[in-house]
C-alpha cells in the first residue's frame, strides 16, 4: 500500500434475497469480493436492520459500513463497487427500488469531488428533488450521508471521529443530530454480523 493511501468508507445494503442467498449473506459476499479484488483488509461494522426508504417501498434492509485503506483513485474504487454489484445480480429498475445489493462509496479520506461548490449544491438538494435527480458524476463525500441513520449508526461503530471535509461534523455528531426516531429505527440485525 502506498504511503499516500487514504481510508475509504463504503455503505452496504440489501433488502432482497437472490435465490437462496439472504440479504445478510449478500453483504458477506460483497465484503469478500471487495477484499479479494482490492487485496486490502476491511473493517466492518455490525450488521443493522433498517426500514426501506422511502417508507413502505419494500422490505427492511440489512446495512453495514466498511472501511479499507486504498491508494486507488476514487473513480476506480467506485468502478469496483459497481462491478461487484453487477456480479451479485444488482439491477437498477428505479431509483430507491428494493435491491439485492447496494454499495455506496461514502468518502475517501478528506477528498471533495468534483469540487466544493458542486458538492455543496448536491448536499443541499431539496428532498422533493432527491427522488428524481441524480448526479452524472461521482460526488464525494456522498451528498446524502448526513441524512441517513442507516449509514451513520453503523459508521459510528468503526469511525465515529471521521470529520466531513465540508461541514466539519464528525460521524458521531451527524448521527446524534438526526431525529431520535430515525436513529431508533436502525436496529441490531438479529442474524449477526460477519
Amino acid at each position: 500500500m502506498d504511503i499516500n493511501s487514504q481510508t475509504a468508507f463504503v455503505a452496504l445494503g440489501s433488502n432482497l434475497a437472490a435465490g437462496q442467498t439472504t440479504p445478510a449473506e449478500m453483504l458477506k459476499n460483497a465484503l469478500q469480493l471487495m477484499e479479494d479484488y482490492h487485496d486490502s483488509p476491511i473493517e466492518v461494522s455490525d450488521f443493522v436492520s433498517s426500514p426501506a426508504f422511502p417508507p413502505n417501498s419494500g422490505p427492511d434492509f440489512v446495512n453495514a459500513v466498511a472501511s479499507l485503506r486504498t491508494d486507488w483513485p476514487a473513480e476506480r474504487l467506485l468502478e469496483l463497487l459497481h462491478q461487484i454489484e453487477a456480479e451479485l445480480g444488482r439491477t437498477r429498475p428505479a431509483r430507491w427500488a428494493p435491491r439485492v445489493v447496494d454499495l455506496d462509496l461514502l468518502a475517501v479520506g478528506k477528498l471533495v469531488l468534483p469540487d466544493a461548490a458542486t458538492h455543496d449544491q448536491w448536499r443541499a438538494l431539496a428532498p422533493d428533488r432527491q427522488r428524481s435527480e441524480a448526479p452524472d458524476r461521482l460526488i464525494l463525500p456522498h451528498p446524502r450521508l448526513q441524512d441517513r441513520a442507516f449509514v451513520l449508526v453503523p459508521w459510528a461503530q468503526i469511525a465515529p471521529d471521521w470529520r466531513h471535509p465540508r461541514t466539519g461534523m464528525t460521524v458521531a455528531r451527524m448521527r446524534d443530530a438526526l431525529p431520535a426516531a430515525d436513529r431508533d429505527a436502525v436496529r441490531p440485525f438479529d442474524g449477526g454480523g460477519i
